[in-house]
């Protein structure tokens, strides 16, 4: 099958699950809340790669301030900043479950959980959009979710499709201590260092102060 030519510029889209960033640079670096920032991050990897940033799309599950106001408060005000800067957010309440936990001494527990809903069949629905709809060149994923893959093909098939060039990569935090090592399936990987991502960090806190100090 004939390649198709490269953009000299290629557009990019990037798409990040904030949750799954997070846990990925508490592994790998030790991060101890979410402390990236995210337009710089991006910019950081397009620059790199002789990627324009047409868009940058961020997702994350929000807890209710009844149940846990230390990170609604974090995240609201965390949402409200990167929607000021320009960066496309999709915010959307945790749904809670009782989970069973078995206890050191052997008996079991049960602990109230925040889980997300819907944010991967949302990043995956908008991922083909942006293809479909010719918005970008190229989609950059920040996740490592398995889950994406279907929709990786999918782009890739709107390409051949389309007779267009049309790349998908996966960036992600990575060092000797991630447990995790792999990319989105069927992606470039592009591994983030220790060095890259501090070079990343966002200068404001939104964590309340109180909380903080302690």
């Amino acid at each position: 099958m004939r390649e198709h030519p490269r953009p000299l510029f290629p557009r990019c889209i990037a798409f990040v699950d904030g949750q799954n960033l997070f846990y990925s640079a508490k592994e790998a670096f030790g991060r101890t809340y979410p402390d990236y920032d995210v337009k710089a991050l991006v910019a950081h990897i397009c620059q790199r790669q002789n990627w324009i940033v047409a868009e940058i799309r961020f997702y994350t599950g929000v807890p209710d301030a009844a149940d846990n106001p230390f990170w609604n408060h974090f995240w609201t005000a965390k949402l409200a900043q990167m929607g000021r800067s320009g960066i496309v957010i999709y915010g959307r309440p945790l749904r809670y479950r009782n989970i069973v936990i078995r206890l050191p001494d052997g008996r079991a527990g049960t602990r109230l959980v925040g889980q997300e809903k819907g944010v991967d069949v949302r990043i995956a629905l908008d991922v083909v959009r942006a293809a479909y709809e010719d918005r970008c060149d190229v989609i950059l994923l920040l996740t490592q979710d398995q889950d994406l893959t279907e929709a990786v093909e999918e782009v890739k098939a709107i390409g051949r499709r389309g007779g267009r060039w049309i790349h998908v990569a996966c960036a992600y935090p990575s060092s000797p201590t991630s447990q995790n090592a792999r990319g989105v399936d069927r992606t470039e990987w592009i591994r983030i260092g220790r060095d890259d991502y501090e070079a990343c960090l966002d200068p404001r806190d939104y964590r309340p102060k109180q909380r903080r100090d302690a």
